[in-house]
């Protein structure tokens, strides 16, 4: 099977290619700037302009559509005027099966961000391919991250009872490699981790992963955002499940450095 990844160079495409290379899958890979692979072709193509796409979806049985603009004002140009151009190219190319790749609660939580998501996954589905989308719950590495920046300041500030849960990405790459195999859902489906946590306890095993005595001071996330993250718009009952826990992902990175 001759795949095209775009967004390839993310956190998610990182996992995806060796995944799918590992199955024996032909892979193209698309960045906006040249890159290079042993195991990969790359090609330059830019949602946001259309440039190189055309080229990049001929010949490809299928499209893993990783990329994303999450940030710098780029969101609906890219995710989702880009996903329309991609899926048109698609379209035009004879291309079997799109699968997009989308989070867990973007129906229900009122993220601009998500907004966008939300509609590009409608473009998808009003398009002329085949198609799929996978919801995931957010990676570690995101949770993650997020502490680190909440505790700039001293205090790791956040709304305790938000629930998350977090999903390996090489978990979710595992998962996609399925679903390209399987062939188009024409709907949607959703994969999380194993666990659902607090954010109050994801702080309270992050600082003790990091040896870290930093307190957690807690804020409350206002209005209809606050209430559906502390109800579980982030995560789901879906399975199967990730196996990989936020305990997991702790160890690995931190070990018994006790980094602060």
């Amino acid at each position: 099977m001759r795949i095209l990844v775009t967004g390839a160079s993310g956190r998610l495409g990182r996992a995806v290619l060796p995944r799918l290379h590992a199955d024996g899958m032909t892979v193209r890979a698309t960045s906006r700037r040249p890159q290079t692979g042993s195991e990969v072709e790359w090609v330059v193509a830019d949602l946001a302009t259309g440039d190189g796409l055309p080229e990049a979806v001929a010949g490809m049985d299928a499209v893993l559509h990783l990329a994303s603009a999450p940030r710098g004002g780029q969101t609906y140009r890219v995710d989702v005027l880009g996903t329309r151009r991609l899926v048109v190219a698609a379209g035009s190319a004879g291309v079997l099966h799109l699968v997009y790749v989308s989070i867990v609660g973007v129906d229900r939580v009122p993220f601009p961000y998500y907004r966008h998501k939300l509609a590009a996954e409608e473009v998808v589905a009003a398009g002329p391919v085949p198609w799929s989308v996978l919801r995931a719950t957010q990676f570690p590495q995101f949770l993650d991250d997020l502490l680190a920046s909440s505790a700039r300041l001293g205090p790791v500030i956040g709304d305790r009872a938000v629930l998350a849960q977090p999903v390996d990405p090489g978990e979710v790459a595992a998962r996609l490699a399925a679903r390209l195999v399987a062939g188009p859902l024409g709907g949607t489906e959703e994969y999380g981790g194993p666990q659902v946590i607090r954010f109050d306890e994801a702080v309270r095993t992050w600082r003790q992963a990091r040896g870290s005595r930093r307190p957690l001071l807690p804020v409350r996330i206002p209005g209809r955002l606050g209430r559906e993250l502390r109800a579980g718009g982030l995560v789901t009952e879906a399975l199967p499940k990730g196996a990989r826990t936020w305990a997991d992902h702790l160890a690995d990175t931190y070990g018994g450095t006790g980094r602060k």
